[in-house]
């Protein structure tokens, strides 16, 4: 059986919520969307929230952002979009999100709202909350959740939307669901990719959107020249040349930069400081499938030392 390398669900996530963050509210939370003041802009505070992650001392810490923004009646709000994607369940995760949420709450004395995607495979996982009682003392934290699951029986209603998440969510879903299946995967790579067109998208985000569904559905080597006749061919035929051999190479040597700076990222996070010798070595390797293995043993590891010990390993066998 053809093999299909595991998809990095992080990074595209991380990127998707970087440049659409109001689709992203739009999408998922509408009435939180219809209460912020768009029109002010938004703030990402990437750095104020690495400083609570290190403090906290939470462990595995995937995709969160951290933004500042403003409501309509004009107050000021700090909106903390936690998002989670992974592949099983967490037992810690509410916990996290109420540790995050009071931290953040303590140090800008400002409310805060915790969000959360599940992007898991686990129907049944729906953390909603995290507290205790004690003594008539109560503490805790509701926070609302979108189980990505749950849109699996609304293909066609994502196929019909425009906003940006629902490319996503369907490239998301189809890539859990196409794992053992690369014949399936290539068919709704395809499917997903010639949507991009249909739905009357500008050039520029057609270019962003194929970026992310390539991230996600991920081929094996021998199905991908099948997949660039295929649209190739497709382009031809409505006259859409939109995305040159050229471009689709440049956007998989973006993916591996970005691959690449998750991995350091989360070294920074967790150890303030990554040594020089293994950004140089994480800066040269060109296997994506090694830098998702390095991204998750950089999440658990407990020193820089022992990571350069673990890449040493990884580069003495490629």
């Amino acid at each position: 059986m053809t093999t299909i390398s595991e998809s990095d669900y992080d990074s595209p996530w991380k990127e998707a919520l970087e440049r659409y963050f109001e689709a992203f509210m739009a999408f998922f939370f509408p009435q939180a969307h219809a209460d912020i003041d768009w029109g002010r802009g938004y703030e990402f505070l990437d750095k104020e929230l690495q400083q609570v992650v290190r403090e906290a001392e939470t462990g595995r810490r995937l995709v969160d952002k951290l933004v500042k923004v403003w409501r309509t009646g004009g107050n000021e709000a700090w909106v903390l979009v936690h998002v989670e994607v992974q592949s099983q369940v967490d037992t810690d995760f509410a916990k996290r999100m109420y540790v995050y949420n009071y931290r953040l709450f303590d140090r800008y004395d400002r409310w805060v709202v915790s969000l959360a995607v599940l992007g898991d495979e686990q129907v049944e996982w729906r953390p909603e909350g995290y507290g205790y009682t004690l003594w008539g003392c109560q503490a805790g934290l509701r926070f609302p959740v979108v189980k990505l699951l749950d849109y699996e029986p609304r293909l066609e209603v994502l196929e019909e939307s425009r906003n940006p998440f629902a490319v996503i969510v369907m490239a998301h879903l189809k890539a859990q669901a196409t794992r053992r299946d690369p014949e399936g995967r290539l068919q709704w790579k395809v499917r997903v990719v010639k949507g991009l067109y249909e739905r009357g998208y500008q050039r520029e985000d057609i270019l962003e959107l194929f970026r992310f569904v390539d991230w996600l559905l991920v081929l094996p080597d021998k199905l991908k020249s099948e997949f660039e006749d295929t649209l190739r061919y497709y382009e031809e035929e409505t006259k859409m040349p939109y995305i040159t051999s050229i471009e689709r190479s440049g956007i998989r040597k973006g993916i591996l930069q970005n691959a690449r700076e998750d991995v350091l990222d989360i070294l920074e996070t967790r150890f303030m400081e990554v040594p020089q010798s293994i950004a140089e070595v994480i800066n040269k390797i060109e296997d994506p499938s090694i830098l998702k293995t390095l991204h998750k043993r950089a999440i658990l590891i407990g020193s820089p030392e022992e990571f350069e010990q673990v890449l040493s390993e990884y580069t003495e066998h490629t």
